[in-house]
């Protein structure tokens, strides 16, 4: 029998954690952040020191609440995330310290992982083991992981399949079907394929964008929209300042070539920026710090824009606070806590969606706000999303053909509007398909 817990990312977006029972085994997929309880917790910006324990995020709502695995915490053979985005990651340095498991991922996520746990001052007990993308790796007589290519935002993230005696559990939280990435591979369909003709018993799908009736665009097409407006658009005598999701590397390095491609030095703002390039590097997907200058705290970021205030239109300020949040450099800078003066159409370039959560929202209407006042040039959306949509979603569950279906990675709507999709292949919502809550345990 497989048992299976939704831990947390089942009742809306972020604080992803799956634990799947295997008769006296247990593996644990994801332990991740809901990014803006986190913030509101911590108070923590780019440049804040507040650190709190695992009871206190718990009672915050800022991390999963694993104490529905009480009665499973002893048998937990291996925590496993399958990308380093912090919705996924970001709580492992908090609760992976209560389980005698190795965390197994990737080499980019355990760069990113150790990163984290650096700068909370926590020393993880648990042995990180790396294993690359399409391999596999025996958890013990019984339980075998593989880890199935795809693309996201996010590089070297998986799909993860739990083999078991009695079936696979197919775990495939945060992806896009991307043939043409910009960096890494594109996605295994022909493993998909494979594991859906063995037969998988239950898919534990992502709903983020399940009810938007398209398929998503590549990353190129991204790359594309930064061109027409870092190259199309007349910038001469201008400030060119870009923000982006600081773990997105692909987005970075073709902001990067564009800054090339303009005959302007690119200039990386903000801690965030620097943690990710840093675990790229070290991962070895990237060599930014041979490209790029850094400046990462806030001393170091006020003495670079202070050395280049008077030839600001030979540079790209490639800055933190996509999302607007109050602590981040661009949001420093446009509230004078970090010295900068903003000119009359500057570009400003937002290479990212709004997150959808009502503190996401405010923040970044507060800062738009700000810089219109500033008269600067606004361009927002220069961006594709790097979760699936509705029609790679049909053709995932064409791939695999599970028995069951679980949606996650969603609020209510989202999760029925999978189940919906589900629907229209055949699948039976309460009998194949399975909308749960957090807390909920299913058997199978």
């Amino acid at each position: 029998m497989i048992e299976i817990c939704a831990v947390g990312g089942y009742n809306q977006i972020g604080k992803n954690m799956t634990a799947v029972k295997y008769k006296d085994e247990v593996v644990i997929f994801d332990m991740g952040l809901l990014l803006d309880k986190y913030i509101e917790a911590t108070n923590q910006g780019e440049h804040d020191d507040k650190h709190l324990n695992p009871d206190e995020l718990r009672k915050a709502g800022a991390i999963p609440n694993d104490a529905v695995l009480k009665d499973w915490k002893g048998k937990v053979k291996a925590i496993i995330p399958t990308h380093a985005h912090l919705d996924h990651v970001g709580a492992i340095v908090y609760l992976s310290n209560a389980y005698n498991a190795p965390i197994l991922c990737t080499a980019f996520t355990k760069e990113v992982l150790t990163a984290i746990a650096k700068d909370e001052r926590i020393i993880l007990k648990n042995e990180i083991k790396v294993l690359n993308v399409n391999a596999r790796f025996k958890i013990s007589d019984r339980l075998e992981i593989e880890f199935v290519n795809v693309t996201h935002s996010c590089p070297h993230t998986v799909m993860a399949a739990l083999h078991t005696p009695d079936g696979t559990v197919m775990y495939a939280n945060d992806f896009k079907f991307d043939d043409h990435p910009t960096i890494g591979k594109k996605p295994n369909y022909a493993r998909m394929k494979e594991l859906g003709n063995d037969g998988v018993k239950v898919l534990i799908v992502d709903s983020t964008r399940a009810d938007s009736a398209t398929k998503t665009p590549s990353e190129t097409v991204a790359r594309d929209m930064l061109r027409d407006v870092m190259l199309g658009v007349d910038s001469t005598n201008k400030a060119v300042i870009v923000t982006t999701f600081a773990s997105h590397l692909a987005r970075l390095k073709s902001i990067i070539s564009m800054g090339k491609q303009m005959g302007r030095k690119v200039i990386f703002l903000g801690r965030s920026l620097g943690k990710y390039a840093n675990a790229g590097e070290k991962a070895g997907l990237v060599n930014f710090s041979k490209e790029v200058d850094m400046a990462t705290f806030g001393k170091q970021i006020e003495k670079k824009l202070k050395s280049i205030e008077k030839k600001l239109d030979k540079y790209v300020l490639v800055v933190t606070g996509h999302q607007g949040e109050p602590n981040s450099t661009l949001s420093k800078m446009v509230d004078g806590k970090i010295p900068f003066n903003f000119n009359s159409e500057d570009h400003v370039v937002f290479s990212c969606t709004v997150i959808p959560s009502p503190i996401n929202i405010q923040n970044r209407i507060a800062l738009e706000d700000k810089l219109r006042s500033k008269h600067v040039r606004i361009f927002k959306d220069i961006h594709v999303s790097g979760h699936a949509s509705r029609e790679d979603l049909r053709d995932l569950l064409t791939f695999v053909k599970a028995e069951h279906i679980i949606p996650a990675h969603g609020d209510i709507p989202k999760k029925e509007a999978m189940a919906s999709l589900a629907e229209e292949k055949g699948y039976v919502i309460g009998k194949t398909v399975h909308l749960v809550k957090e807390g909920d345990f299913l058997k199978f």
